[in-house]
């Protein structure tokens, strides 16, 4: 009976998919009668597809490589029992990448209807507002994590004795959503920075006026970067999990509780996301936090009752619910430390009243303390979900973490609702501004903003912890497949090799930040200089001369060109370096590899996620007016600081998760090659 609850995990996602339908249909019907902001949005989609059309042209030669060279090496063909066995292979990488290439375009096309529809409801008050906002993300969080169950699904009913198959389709998940999150970084931030240094800081002009030749960019910029990059980076992270798990569980017959998390996981995200909602007066960040825990209440009672009935182990079970506590906690950690109503941002914003440095200095400080509970949570988790199920046998304590992994992820349909709602807000927000709505609806637009902020804040260090686990859990399947190829291997911190692999593992994510980083640096600084040559060549813009406007395809072209050249060699290095450490160290320095970069990689995400969005929410306190509001020195120096976290905390940090996953499924994948081919191991 492995089949029954992949079957089911199949029936929950096509019931995703019809609520899915269902909220794209009731976005797309609300009435937008204002033909002003039906002008701006236009342009913003057209600018966010034309950039995905050429990004994804770009991965297609990549994902053809790619296939090509698994479906030679895994396994090497010239020893291959059957060459349909490595063309499967291939077949499931691609599947991994084009649902994962599919999430980032129906993300994008709904977020960029929904920017629109959000605007012109906020004319009729915050309630319509916030359930177009909220509905629009909610199209992406059921599609995408129905799309990826739906995929490992059908793939594990095809190879049910070989999960290798599945891993296969998760690296192509992966690989796709580390350049797709990458490159809509590089973007997003090249516009952001470029649209508040010359705005907001030297002309004094508000974030989001028309003036601005940058301002369609940065609209631009919110869907790329948080909307199809973050789906698919979510995708993969959900995929990852499955694909550890069933590793793991194929030994100890335990598939159909994997399945079973999923699928109860993905039905408590579309009840919550179904009854979420908000009044006139309410709050917006309240009634994200509410969906939130009533889909996280609703998933431990359906998988208690499951485990009740169908006779799975309860201490397994329990190893779930731990990761899922552990999501809580790190996401109550990220809205403590970023949101507006905690201490740590109202304390940045009161230092920005003696200059940009205090901000900064501020900001990295309680960055740095941020990372500590979510850090704690993620080891905490890993340890108790061990030793809960070390008891059941050899083989259990590691598959513990690799449940409690799909634990934590259970909800992503939800926590990626959520964080898609972000920046449909923020778009929402811009287009009020650009087409006039007035004061009364920038007011309920910048409260929903304010919410979305915070909840891609939460999002961030959700997705982070949750790439913890899962890669712990993944340097376990490493193992595993070591064993089942009959070359088991222990790591030793004194060996040479795994010491060698280790520091070079801790070195990687600091090159990948400072590349992505770099690259948004070179970008903005073009950017600027082509601002400022627009402000200096068209007569009038500055002053905002009826009939002139800026010529804003030049900044789009400026932010794709930049992020789509620096995109691909981020991406390449992390591989290559995993691929040159296998081969000359072998199992034993990979080994060590996975585990250095696991710990540098999520402390650094973390510390970035964390102190970009602290810089962000501070900025928009003071501009609420305190410490002086608007133009004061305060908010300049806010604006500065949030000009720093932004390649933080939507460039770097949130690309390092990805990171690490794809290292610890190339791992995984290339185990049995560096068990065969390597220099010293």
């Amino acid at each position: 009976m492995y089949w029954v609850w992949p079957v089911v995990s199949i029936i929950v996602s096509l019931l995703s998919f019809v609520v899915a339908w269902r909220f794209y249909r009731y976005v797309n019907d609300m009435v937008t009668a204002d033909e002003s902001i039906q002008k701006w949005g236009k342009l913003i989609r057209e600018g966010a597809f034309s950039f995905l059309r050429t990004e994804y042209r770009i991965l297609a030669h990549f994902v053809a490589v790619a296939a090509l060279l698994i479906f030679l090496f895994f396994p090497p063909i010239w020893i291959s029992a059957s060459v349909m066995t490595n063309i499967s292979m291939a077949i499931s990488y691609v599947a991994g990448a084009v649902l994962s290439g599919l999430a980032g375009i129906l993300g994008m096309s709904i977020a960029t209807i929904a920017n629109v529809k959000a605007a012109a409801a906020a004319k009729e008050g915050l309630a319509k507002s916030y359930m177009a906002g909220f509905r629009g993300g909610a199209v992406m969080g059921m599609a995408i994590v129905g799309s990826g169950l739906i995929g490992a699904s059908i793939i594990y009913l095809l190879y049910p004795d070989d999960p290798r198959f599945v891993l296969a389709f998760s690296f192509g998940a992966s690989s796709l959503a580390l350049f797709a999150k990458a490159g809509g970084g590089i973007f997003t931030k090249t516009a952001d920075i470029a649209a508040d240094l010359t705005g907001k800081v030297e002309l004094g002009i508000p974030e989001d006026d028309p003036r601005n030749p940058a301002v369609i960019a940065d609209n631009v910029g919110d869907n790329v970067g948080d909307v199809a990059g973050m789906g698919a980076d979510l995708f993969d992270s959900n995929i990852a999990s499955l694909a550890a798990a069933l590793i793991l569980g194929v030994s100890l017959n335990q598939v159909p509780l994997v399945f079973c998390l999923s699928a109860l996981g993905l039905l408590s995200s579309i009840i919550g996301v179904s009854t979420s909602g908000v009044k006139e007066g309410g709050h917006p960040g309240h009634a994200l936090n509410r969906g939130t825990y009533l889909t996280t209440g609703l998933f431990f009672v359906l998988t208690l009752i499951a485990t009740l009935i169908f006779d799975f182990e309860p201490r397994l079970w329990f190893a779930a619910v731990i990761g899922l506590a552990a999501g809580v906690i790190i996401g109550v950690t990220s809205e403590r430390f970023t949101s507006d109503e905690g201490q740590p941002v109202r304390r940045v914003a009161k230092a920005s009243r003696n200059g940009p440095a205090f901000t900064i200095i501020s900001g990295f400080s309680y960055g740095l303390l941020s990372t500590f509970p979510a850090l704690l949570g993620i080891g905490g988790a890993a340890l108790i979900a061990y030793l809960v199920a070390a008891p059941l046998g050899p083989g259990y304590a590691l598959f513990g973490i690799a449940i409690s992994a799909v634990g934590m992820l259970s909800v992503v349909g939800m926590i990626t609702s959520n964080d898609a709602y972000g920046p449909i807000v923020d778009n929402a927000r811009g287009i009020a501004e650009m087409g006039g709505l007035g004061e009364e609806v920038l007011e309920i637009t910048d409260q929903l903003d304010s919410a979305g902020n915070t909840a891609k804040a939460i999002t961030k260090g959700f997705s982070i912890g949750a790439a913890g686990l899962t890669v712990i859990a993944l340097l376990a399947a490493y193992q595993e497949i070591l064993i089942q190829a009959g070359k088991p291997s222990e790591f030793a911190i004194l060996s040479p090799l795994v010491f060698f692999g280790m520091i070079v593992g801790v070195a990687v994510p600091a090159v990948f930040s400072a590349m992505l980083m770099l690259g948004v640096d070179k970008n903005a600084s073009r950017m600027v200089r082509e601002i400022h040559r627009q402000f200096d060549e068209i007569p009038g813009l500055k002053e905002g001369k009826e009939g002139v406007s800026p010529d804003y395809d030049r900044c789009i072209e400026i932010a794709a060109v930049g992020a789509l050249k620096e995109l691909l060699p981020a991406g390449i290095i992390v591989i290559v370096v995993t691929l040159a450490v296998g081969f000359i160290g072998g199992v034993q320095a990979i080994g060590g590899f996975l585990a250095g970069n696991i710990m540098s990689g999520l402390l650094l995400a973390l510390l970035m996620s964390n102190a970009g969005g602290m810089w962000d929410n501070a900025k928009k306190y003071i501009e609420t007016g305190k410490y002086g509001g608007k133009g004061s020195a305060a908010h300049k120096a806010g604006v500065i600081g949030d000009t720093v976290g932004d390649p933080f905390k939507d460039t770097a940090g949130p690309s390092i998760n990805t990171q690490i996953t794809v290292v610890s499924l190339v791992a995984s994948l290339c185990a049995t090659l560096f068990a065969a081919f390597s220099l010293l191991g």
